[in-house]
């Protein structure tokens, strides 16, 4: 036995090596269950159906939204470019292996996420705005019904730069990587018609709980989704998600949706010295549990009706606005499916974070512009400021695999 070292500390130190040992195994086997589970979880999401994959898809951990504006020479090339775009996405969501090229070409692939892409539940959804319904394709007379630039709201500081397009289209997967990937890819077979006009990354933790409980936060802290419909529920999703025929729409609407989507700058600091009571009645909401304030449960539904004054739950309250729980409101009922967003800082030293908000309804009167009219002078607003995004309508889905996106709506000409 070397010098200096006894056998007490000898066997000592075995013990401690043999339980190392023994808790590293555990460890391992503990992250070998959850690299197993996660990627299990990651599949590659069919293409085709009824409606556009990315909207009652459970949400993904990443996420781009990002919107164009449309330079094809006429409405020929409009469709040859949805074409294209369909032929591209359709690639990327079955995961299809890219042709090798001549290497004195351009590849075709980034390989950003290597020669065989991964399953990462990657969906790409893509939609219409106001804009593209104008002269230049002929198309005025197609427009959905209540589709228009999304106007401006009390507490609104609107960026142009960041505002409204053509066409908007949304990339969720599991990874950045893939976000990145499927980005690029898109735009390298859309050069010629496409031109990007604004764009925003965001990220969020996929929910572990149960219809009615959220466990993802937003960068506020507070928990995010916990009165969200259920986006498996068909029959629900059909009352106020998806457009049916027979609405006062065109037929070629059906089976699309309108979509919302706020670009929301959170000030972060001047929130993190706020004390925590002054927040939850804010919000209405325990910040720990998720709990309406004074209740018990994250699913406890609050009765607003009984507290006419605002002594439990503030007048001004996010929650109470948004949804008053009553009859006559449940029919403004949205599907929301955002992200949180960090962009670095700006040029004060402030930190560029917030929420990227996406909503998804059949009506947007009824939907989005209903709840964010109730909650104009809410008490939020000191810490928020909206300043982009816009009013879109996503495409109905693609039902064969000779189809392509928008072939209902050119197809009603």
């Amino acid at each position: 036995m070397r010098a200096g070292v006894s056998r007490r500390g000898f066997l000592g130190g075995s013990a401690v090596a043999v339980l190392s040992t023994a808790a590293g195994g555990s460890v391992l086997a503990s992250c070998s269950k959850d690299a197993s589970a996660d990627a299990e979880r990651r599949q590659r999401i069919g293409f085709e159906g009824v409606h556009q994959q990315g909207i009652v898809t459970p949400a993904q951990q990443h996420a781009i939204v990002v919107a164009f504006i449309c330079v094809a020479a006429d409405a020929v090339a409009l469709q040859v470019m949805f074409r294209t775009l369909t032929t591209e996405v359709r690639d990327l969501m079955s995961g299809a292996v890219a042709p090798t090229l001549d290497p004195l070409l351009a590849p075709v692939d980034n390989l950003i996420v290597g020669v065989q892409p991964p399953a990462d539940n990657l969906t790409v959804t893509v939609g219409v705005g106001a804009s593209l319904f104008d002269d230049r394709f002929g198309l005025r007379a197609r427009t959905p019904t209540q589709l228009r630039p999304m106007p401006t709201f009390p507490n609104d500081k609107p960026d142009p730069a960041h505002l409204h397009g053509d066409v908007v289209i949304q990339i969720c997967a599991e990874t950045p990587e893939m976000c990145n990937h499927t980005l690029r890819r898109l735009m390298r077979a859309t050069r010629d018609s496409l031109v990007l006009k604004w764009m925003l990354p965001g990220f969020t933790q996929p929910n572990t709980l149960g219809t009615g409980r959220a466990s993802p936060r937003n960068l506020l802290g507070f928990k995010d989704g916990t009165a969200n419909p259920n986006h498996a529920e068909d029959a629900l999703m059909d009352e106020l998600v998806w457009v049916q025929a027979g609405d006062d729409e065109p037929a070629w609407t059906a089976g699309g949706t309108y979509q919302a989507i706020r670009l929301i700058r959170n000030r972060v600091e001047f929130w993190d010295r706020t004390p925590l009571r002054t927040q939850e009645t804010i919000i209405g909401r325990d910040k720990a549990t998720g709990a309406p304030l004074g209740m018990t449960a994250e699913t406890d539904v609050p009765d607003f009706a009984a507290d006419p004054d605002g002594k439990q739950f503030r007048l001004d309250g996010h929650i109470r606005l948004a949804n008053p729980r009553t009859a006559e409101t449940e029919r403004n009922c949205i599907l929301r499916r955002g992200y949180n967003y960090s962009a670095g800082f700006d040029k004060a030293g402030q930190l560029d974070q917030g929420l990227l908000f996406v909503c998804f309804q059949r009506s947007l009167d009824d939907g989005f512009i209903a709840v964010q009219n109730r909650l104009n002078g809410e008490a939020l607003e000191e810490y928020i400021t909206p300043f982009g995004g816009g009013l879109f309508f996503a495409l109905p889905g693609v039902t064969t695999a000779s189809g392509s996106f928008a072939d209902a709506l050119f197809a009603s000409s």
